[in-house]
């Protein structure tokens, strides 16, 4: 399977301009023969939790069906960050397009203190290809819970979204590269770039081994897609212009 993580530079709660940002970066990566790919937490509307309440949205949100075209298209499996409407007051979604099946979400499980004003927890796991592949969002990384429960019940793929400022995405890959080796799971992560609630996001997406190995990373200033063979190990990072293997 080739497994993929992008890094975008959001527009600051301009639905409209994110996802004509998505769409082009789609495009590469089915250029790169990526199967599954995800964006980063909240990716549609910027990580903006003061505007949340005004964004949210549904899954079913018909700007969002040139998603549902894409995954057709490419025999694609596509994660994009929005925050919906649900429970008791707004989530953090990562909605999932899957060639052939209904759209589905995936709300983070586990909310980090700063949230609590803004947001509400989700309810339940969401595993992609059979239990192969695991979602997390952000602070989830962060609770034991979260991975062990992604371990028992059988994944070999921790697949994260975030949106981290640089000193807090070296904290999270210290976290990432023990999970792997503790899980003996694959573990990517998609961050941004750029402005995200009045701080500088710090890129470094990023994918890590089975033994926690550092495989690929990239930059903290430049959109971009790191995609893995997970029969070779081979990453493969792309821009607008360019493919280069690692």
């Amino acid at each position: 399977m080739k497994i993929g993580v992008v890094q975008t530079r959001p527009f600051k709660g301009d639905i409209l301009q994110n996802i004509e940002s998505h769409v082009r970066l789609v495009e590469l990566a089915a250029a790169g023969r990526a199967e599954v790919i995800v964006f980063p937490e909240l990716s549609i509307t910027g990580y903006e939790p003061e505007l949340a309440s005004q964004l949210a949205t549904t899954v079913d949100d018909v700007r969002l069906d040139i998603f549902e075209t894409l995954s057709e298209r490419y025999s694609m499996t596509i994660g994009v960050g929005v925050p919906t409407i649900g429970g008791a007051g707004v989530q953090i979604t990562e909605i999932i397009f899957e060639p052939g099946q209904p759209r589905q979400g995936y709300s983070k499980r586990y909310l980090h203190g700063d949230e609590g004003p803004f947001f509400v927890c989700g309810e339940k796991a969401v595993f992609l290809k059979g239990n192969r592949i695991a979602l997390a969002i952000c602070y989830e990384l962060s609770v034991p819970a979260h991975s062990e429960e992604a371990h028992r019940e059988g994944a070999e793929i921790y697949l994260v979204s975030v949106a981290k400022t640089k000193a807090g995405m070296e904290g999270a890959a210290v976290t990432l590269a023990d999970v792997a080796r503790r899980y003996s799971m694959t573990v990517l992560v998609s961050n941004c770039v750029g402005r995200c609630d009045n701080s500088e996001c710090g890129g470094g997406s990023a994918v890590w081994n089975r033994e926690g190995k550092l495989l690929a990373q990239l930059d903290d200033m430049s959109e971009g897609i790191l995609v893995l063979d997970t029969v070779t190990g081979e990453v493969v990072t792309s821009s607008d212009h360019a493919y280069e293997s690692h």
